[in-house]
């Protein structure tokens, strides 16, 4: 094996765990926190098994690319340079320190800078469309069910139909997320995948994602638990079929990659806002909004570090 068949399969490596790592709890961080008390594997093999089958679908589906031709304008770099590394690298440094760093940003721009503008406004839209909806349907519901899931634990025959309900939404919003991110792990492999290649990844990815979801999610988790009542079945369901919506209208709009930590983001602020104005009259603003700012600011402090960093690394790769 050359060097540059090594940095490829390095660069998955990296790439499938710091995108693991970083992006899963955008999706599954809702489903953890409700579900602490069921073991770990029994969690792993419902996310794992949907993986399965949205990554089969997408292999078959168009001829080997498991993207979902989010990768046309993602040429594979030949030869594969170590500087390649890099960018999973700092992704996983980032995600130790619970920076909400966007993927696509920071491992896609890496291989085609070009496309930073349609990322970028792509990704931004998805906030303020998240952001929007979140507030709306939050307005509407908060005083009809959000109140009621407050101030009335949920009983034993609540429980089982909204876990049921929860699995639903969870199910349909991880295979909207990993349509948008398979992108961001499987740009350091070939574009036609041959069947080894495909199983192997496969392999990798799960493994990765047991032990993401053993260990309860790790630092980002704590954006999800910072939020009112997401641990709460009933209230994890409607965040994650919301989310779920938004991004398959994104995926259905055109293939440009984009951020889904924006997406994520954007809906936890606009749902805290709204439910923060309808049944809390005033109580705790300031600190809400000094909360929420953080969370903005690092999702674009991570934006700038990744357009820094990719041009630094591109600049410095050819003197």
């Amino acid at each position: 094996m050359d060097v540059s068949s090594i940095v490829m399969c390095l660069g998955f490596v990296l790439a499938s765990y710091s995108v693991v790592g970083n992006d899963t709890i955008q999706t599954l961080g809702t489903f953890l926190s409700s579900n602490e008390r069921k073991r770990w594997w029994v969690l792993w093999f419902f996310a794992g098994g949907i993986l399965t089958c949205t990554l089969i679908f997408g292999y078959l589906d168009h001829g080997g690319d498991v993207s979902y031709g989010r990768l046309e304008k993602y040429p594979l770099p030949d030869p594969f340079e170590w500087y390649f590394l890099l960018p999973p690298i700092i992704l996983l440094l980032l995600t130790r320190t619970g920076i909400p760093v966007s993927t696509s940003f920071l491992i896609l721009m890496f291989f085609n800078p070009e496309n930073l503008i349609s990322m970028v406004t792509k990704s931004v839209w998805g906030y303020v469309v998240a952001f929007v909806a979140a507030v709306v349907l939050y307005i509407a519901i908060s005083k009809m069910l959000e109140k009621k899931f407050i101030e009335h634990p949920i009983t034993r025959r609540e429980n089982g139909i909204w876990t049921v309900l929860q699995w639903g939404s969870t199910g349909f919003l991880w295979s909207q997320w990993l349509i948008q991110d398979f992108a961001n792990i499987y740009v350091y492999l070939p574009r036609e995948l041959p069947p080894w290649g495909l199983v192997f990844s496969l392999l990798v990815i799960l493994v990765i994602l047991a032990y993401i979801i053993a260990s309860k999610g790790g630092t980002i988790q704590h954006i999800v638990r910072s939020k009112t009542n997401t641990i709460d079945v009933r209230s994890a369901t409607i965040i994650d079929f919301s989310y779920g919506i938004i991004l398959y209208f994104f995926k259905e709009l055109n293939n440009v990659p984009m951020s889904t930590t924006w997406v994520f983001i954007g809906i936890l602020a606009g749902r805290e806002i709204a439910l923060n104005f309808m049944l809390r009259k005033n109580e705790g603003r300031r600190a809400m909004f000094r909360t929420l700012a953080v969370d903005l600011a690092k999702v674009v402090i991570g934006l700038a570090v990744s357009i820094l960093l990719v041009f630094a690394v591109k600049y410095l790769a050819t003197l």
